[in-house]
C-alpha cells in the first residue's frame, strides 16, 4: 500500500524526478514485481523535504556521480519498510522512526526491503560542515542516547508530520538549530563504540518515533504498530510493559502534549480547542476535554487562557 495521498508514478518517471529533487541517482526494479513509487517536494521551516515512496531494489550514486553533488546533506526520516544504507563501507539499517546523516558528495547506496517510505531533510551542506570543523561529516544512525538527539528528534519528528509557520530565507533558525546539534550527537556517539549494535536494539525508542510522527493520524493504535514493525501485538504490549506503559496511554498523552503546545501557542489563538483536538488525533471534544483535565488538572480553556496570560 502506498503512503497517503501518494499516486504510484512508472519508474522512469519516478527515477527523473529523483534526479530533479535529490541529485545524481541510478535504481533498480526488483524483477517479477511490479514497480510502486512516488516522490514530491516540499519546504518546511525553510527547509526542503523529499516524500521518497519506493519498492526498488536498489537506489546507488557513485563517487563519480558524487562528485558535484556537495550542496546538502540528507537527514533521512524512515517512516515505513526497512532499508539498508551504506555510505564509507559501514552499513546501517533503519526502521521505521530511525533516522540517518548522509554527506551528499560520498557514493552511498541505499537496499529498500519491499515497500519503504522515507522523508530527506536537505540541509546546507557548508553550514553542517562549519559546526563539524576539521572533522569529517559522518554517516550515522541518530540514536535517542543523549540529550542533544533527543531534541533533535522532537524537532525533525515536528518538521516532517506539521506545517510550521512560513518562514523566509533569511529565517535559517531551523536549520541552525540541527546543524548545531549534530556534532554534539557525534560526539556521544564515537564514545560509545557500540552505538550501532545498540542503535539496531532500541526497538522501543523506534515505536516511540514512529508513533510521534504518526500521532495526527487517526489509527495510530496497536494494531497498525504490531504491522509496521513485524510483531505480534502482544510482544507490542509487553515491549511497552517493559517500561511500565501501555500503547494506548503513551499515544494519549504525546497528542495531548501536542494540543497543550498548540494551546499555549500565542500564534494559534484563532484555531478553536476543537480544532485542536481533531489536528492531534482526537475524535471526540468530550472525550478530549475530560483527557486533558486529567493530564493538566485544568480545563483545555482555562489552560490556554493561562498559558496566553504568561506569555503577555
Amino acid at each position: 500500500m502506498l503512503s497517503t495521498n501518494a499516486t504510484s508514478q512508472s519508474f522512469d518517471v519516478w527515477l527523473d524526478a529523483i534526479r530533479q529533487i535529490c541529485g545524481n541517482f541510478d535504481a533498480k526494479p526488483r524483477e517479477h514485481l511490479n514497480f510502486q513509487g512516488s516522490i514530491s517536494a516540499r519546504t518546511n521551516g525553510g527547509i526542503d523535504i523529499a516524500h521518497i515512496v519506493t519498492n526498488a531494489a536498489k537506489i546507488t550514486s557513485s563517487q563519480a556521480q558524487r562528485c558535484h553533488e556537495d550542496r546538502h546533506c540528507f537527514l533521512v526520516v524512515q517512516k515505513l519498510g526497512h532499508a539498508t544504507l551504506e555510505q564509507n563501507d559501514t552499513q546501517i539499517t533503519l526502521r521505521p522512526g530511525d533516522m540517518v546523516l548522509m554527506d551528499s558528495p560520498r557514493a552511498f547506496e541505499i537496499t529498500p526491503h519491499g515497500l519503504v517510505e522515507q522523508n530527506s531533510l536537505h540541509l546546507s551542506r557548508s553550514d553542517i560542515a562549519r559546526h563539524f570543523g576539521d572533522t569529517a561529516i559522518p554517516f550515522m544512525k541518530i540514536t535517542a542516547d543523549c540529550a542533544s538527539s533527543q531534541v533533535l528528534q522532537l524537532i525533525v519528528n515536528r518538521i516532517v508530520s506539521e506545517p510550521l509557520a512560513a518562514t523566509d530565507e533569511r529565517d535559517q533558525g531551523v536549520l541552525a538549530s540541527l546543524a548545531a546539534l549534530l556534532p554534539a550527537i557525534h560526539q556521544h556517539q564515537a564514545l560509545t563504540p557500540s552505538f550501532l549494535a545498540q542503535a539496531d536494539g532500541t526497538l522501543f525508542t523506534c515505536v516511540q518515533q514512529f508513533i510521534d510522527q504518526h500521532l495526527h493520524e487517526e489509527d495510530i493504535g496497536p494494531q497498525r504498530l504490531a504491522h509496521v514493525f513485524h510483531i505480534s501485538e502482544r510482544q507490542l504490549y509487553r515491549l511497552f510493559e517493559q517500561h511500565d506503559e501501555t500503547v494506548c496511554r503513551y499515544v494519549q498523552r504525546r497528542r495531548l502534549a501536542r494540543c497543550a503546545e498548540a494551546l499555549a501557542s500565542p500564534v494559534l489563538t484563532k484555531r478553536s480547542i476543537t480544532q485542536i483536538a481533531y489536528q492531534w488525533g482526537f475524535t471526540d471534544s468530550a472525550h478530549f476535554s475530560r483527557a486533558f483535565k486529567r493530564e493538566f488538572a485544568s480545563s483545555p480553556r482555562e489552560y490556554r487562557r493561562a498559558r496566553l496570560a504568561q506569555v503577555a
